[in-house]
């Protein structure tokens, strides 16, 4: 059984944004949301042919349906699978490659199995899977028939890319399911939101909470592209603010594909490590750690020496003037966080029993992935589980992979997982099996590890060493509050992240922190934004700019009133994949593990819990992104890192100031910012110049932070916005 862990088509196509932002560009928002190559496709063609898009804000998204793949609902499963604990994506792909059927016949199987079918099935969550054949023969509505044969699958749904993006945009791919967000004009009475919802045959499915006039709807005449159809009609009615499908979308961390460069182990890797921490100088610094000559991002001196300039956000100097972020509360809406890392169990934030509407057993934040609903007595009923750590039945489905990747031998690997083959290949066609194999091995391992993505953006943050023993944060003083809106895979929804906006303001913490930059531009995201800014005038948010090099920052960043936050490489230079120009605040570092992995941030893993190792040997060298041998420290790179560095310095400048609005902290924020230490690459200069100079935006590119401008802003400014982070500088002025 060929088993993908997870859908390497959107990974490689997560590179893919949809918008930036530039203030006039186009009259939509008090600072526009523009997002070119759509812009570039209506502006020659203002109705797609095929009549596919969803509204944001008034524009049409167009889109295009994707035949070659079959989007599966499954049932709940309420404890009735019928093989043990097979994960039901698995279970599917058996189905379909021994031809067996299930629910057909009495004794639920086929007496003679039908022809087998050559498969992908890549889990998208718990709820859903994607299915892409591998055999020429087959029609996906052949796939699709046998695919509704089985009793566990609820239906089949439509996948939708973008339409008129580069070619890389065309393979984003999103699942469209029977739900509808809905936003009404907050002076419609009860008796006119029914009105409305009768009138379009639509059923309520629950309001969303923490969030006005909210819902997420179904419609009950229409299924399938009909979905869309009915959304878009529903945003055109007087008295609805918004309309837009809940799209199932991936927006999985990146490998980049020179990573795979690297591909390899590292042996004897407890005994190299100290070797290397021996060679590096100590910090005196208020929070000891043994790691910290590694972390690089809060005092780049041991790696870089005294005499080259600094490129770290001086958050050593910062401790020392500050309290480290003490009663500071930072949320991290991520994937999986596992509180329980030795460095972060004292980190996060406990919620009082005190607080107002508590969700059913909320102690440390909340995981909104689960899709069952759960009530308080108060009859606030809103989706998800008290616990953002891995679950037992996330175990099951990772463990097999991540085990595999280890014991099996190279043959044996390449057979198990013959489709991470062919897109190895098609990039390194000259590999040889050992060196196809190793690539494989990390390739499989670093989407597993990545699956703890929330993990490295709360250490990033608020780390502590425990007993000096560890990685130590931007903040170490802050706490976390752990909000989980990513199922595995990077599956996320637009109402979870509404929801998980709202939650994290109405629990009062003081930072958001998205390490998301991949989301396709949803109105009720971005109303929800506006809505939380407005009420609450001292919050700050801080989200990734993307890892696309794109001009333009991606959502949610480009949302007007957010922090949007670039990635800087240990040299003091725009990192090759971050995205710049329109809308683009300030820099910190991020990482480039291109070539080294020490240039990395390092930050808590996840992979050390102990199911991933269970019955196996803990082997002796690190592998891929970990720094040890079981994953409890990693070292990565992404926007997603320069965020949490930023929002470690809210942090720190809060805790000195706790009177300081967002208003003032973003000004201090970009006031004592800098160019200091920061090198444009030449080609990077070259770019500028033909933006300056000749106005011209790639069609791939959103539209530019430039050349619309009466007066063009410096290349510095272009590429890393009002500069490099200041921890100390900007702790000095919050006092």
């Amino acid at each position: 059984m060929k088993r993908l862990v997870q859908q390497i088509s959107t990974r490689l196509a997560s590179s893919v944004m949809v918008s930036g932002c530039l203030a006039g560009a186009i009259a939509l928002l008090p600072t526009a949301i523009t997002f070119s190559s759509i812009a570039h496709a209506q502006t020659a063609n203002a109705q797609p042919t095929d009549d596919l898009y969803y509204t944001f804000y008034g524009r049409q998204i167009p889109l295009r349906s994707r035949p070659d793949i079959v989007a599966v609902q499954f049932r709940p499963t309420s404890g009735s699978r019928s093989r043990g604990a097979l994960p039901q994506y698995l279970q599917l792909q058996d189905d379909l490659q021994t031809g067996m059927s299930s629910g057909t016949r009495g004794d639920g199987r086929l007496e003679e199995p039908a022809e087998g079918i050559e498969v992908n099935v890549e889990p998208l969550g718990d709820r859903f899977a994607l299915v892409t054949p591998t055999d020429a023969g087959w029609s996906t509505n052949d796939i699709r028939q046998r695919v509704q044969d089985q009793n566990y699958v609820e239906e089949t749904l439509p996948v939708l890319s973008l339409s008129g993006v580069s070619d890389d945009a065309a393979e984003m791919t999103v699942v469209l399911p029977n739900e509808i967000v809905v936003g009404f004009e907050s002076e419609l009475s009860n008796s006119e939101i029914q009105y409305l919802l009768y009138r379009h045959d639509l059923e309520v499915i629950r309001p969303l909470q923490f969030t006005e006039n909210r819902y997420l709807v179904r419609s009950l005449r229409e299924s399938g592209i009909g979905v869309l159809h009915t959304a878009n009609r529903l945003a055109q009615e007087i008295g609805i603010q918004s309309a837009a499908p809940n799209f199932v979308q991936s927006v999985a961390y990146q490998v980049q594909d020179t990573r795979l460069a690297n591909a390899g182990i590292v042996p004897d890797a407890n005994e190299r490590l100290l070797n290397e921490l021996a060679a590096l100088p100590t910090l005196d610094t208020p929070f000891d750690s043994d790691l910290l000559p590694l972390a690089w991002h809060l005092n780049s001196t041991p790696q870089r020496g005294l005499l080259q300039t600094r490129t770290d956000v001086r958050a050593t100097e910062a401790w020392e003037r500050s309290n480290g972020g003490e009663d500071v509360v930072v949320a991290v809406i991520d994937s999986l966080i596992q509180w329980d890392h030795p460095n972060l169990a004292q980190s996060i934030y406990t919620v009082p029993e005190s607080t107002p509407n508590l969700l059913p057993g909320e102690v440390h934040g909340w995981d909104f992935t689960n899709y069952q609903v759960v009530c308080t007595a108060e009859e606030i009923c809103v989706s998800g589980d008290p616990d953002t750590r891995i679950s037992q039945e996330e175990l099951v489905i990772l463990r097999p992979a991540f085990q595999e990747t280890f014991s099996l031998s190279d043959s044996e690997l390449l057979e198990m997982y013959e489709s991470y083959t062919y897109w190895i290949l098609a990039e390194n066609p000259n590999l040889t099996d050992a060196e196809l194999a190793r690539m494989m091995r990390t390739l499989i391992r670093s989407e597993i590890s990545a699956e703890f993505h929330g993990t490295w953006s709360a250490g990033v943050i608020a780390s502590q060493p425990a007993d000096a023993q560890g990685v130590v944060g931007v903040a170490p003083n802050a706490e976390i509050l752990p909000v989980r809106v990513f199922g595995l895979g990077g599956e996320i929804t637009p109402a979870r992240l509404v929801e998980a906006v709202g939650y994290a303001a109405e629990r009062n913490v003081d930072v958001i922190n998205m390490s998301l930059g991949s989301m396709w531009p949803h109105q009720d995201l971005v109303d929800q934004v506006f809505t939380v800014l407005d009420e609450n005038p001292d919050l700050v948010i801080v989200a990734s700019a993307g890892n696309e090099n794109l001009d333009g920052v991606g959502f949610p960043a480009a949302t007007p009133g957010v922090i949007s936050v670039g990635a800087t490489s240990i040299e003091g230079r725009r990192t090759f994949y971050s995205s710049y120009g329109g809308r683009l605040d300030v820099v910190a570092p991020g990482g480039e593990t291109t070539l080294f992995n020490r240039r990395g941030i390092l930050t808590t893993g996840g992979t050390w819990v102990d199911g991933f190792w269970e019955g196996m040997e803990i082997p002796s060298y690190s592998w891929d992104v970990s720094l040890d041998p079981m994953g409890y420290y990693v070292q990565v790179q992404g926007t997603s890192f320069s965020a949490p560095n930023v929002a470690g310095v809210v942090a720190l400048m809060r805790g000195v100031n706790s009177g300081l609005d967002r208003d003032r902290i973003t000004t201090i924020l970009q006031d004592t910012a800098s160019y200091d230490g920061l090198t444009l690459s030449e080609g990077d200069r070259n770019r500028y110049r033909l933006q300056r100079d000749v106005g011209m935006t790639l069609m791939e590119d959103r539209l530019s932070g430039v050349f619309p401008l009466p007066d063009p802003v410096s290349a510095e400014e272009y590429f890393f916005g009002r500069g490099l982070v200041n921890a100390e500088a900007a702790v000095n002025a919050a006092r």
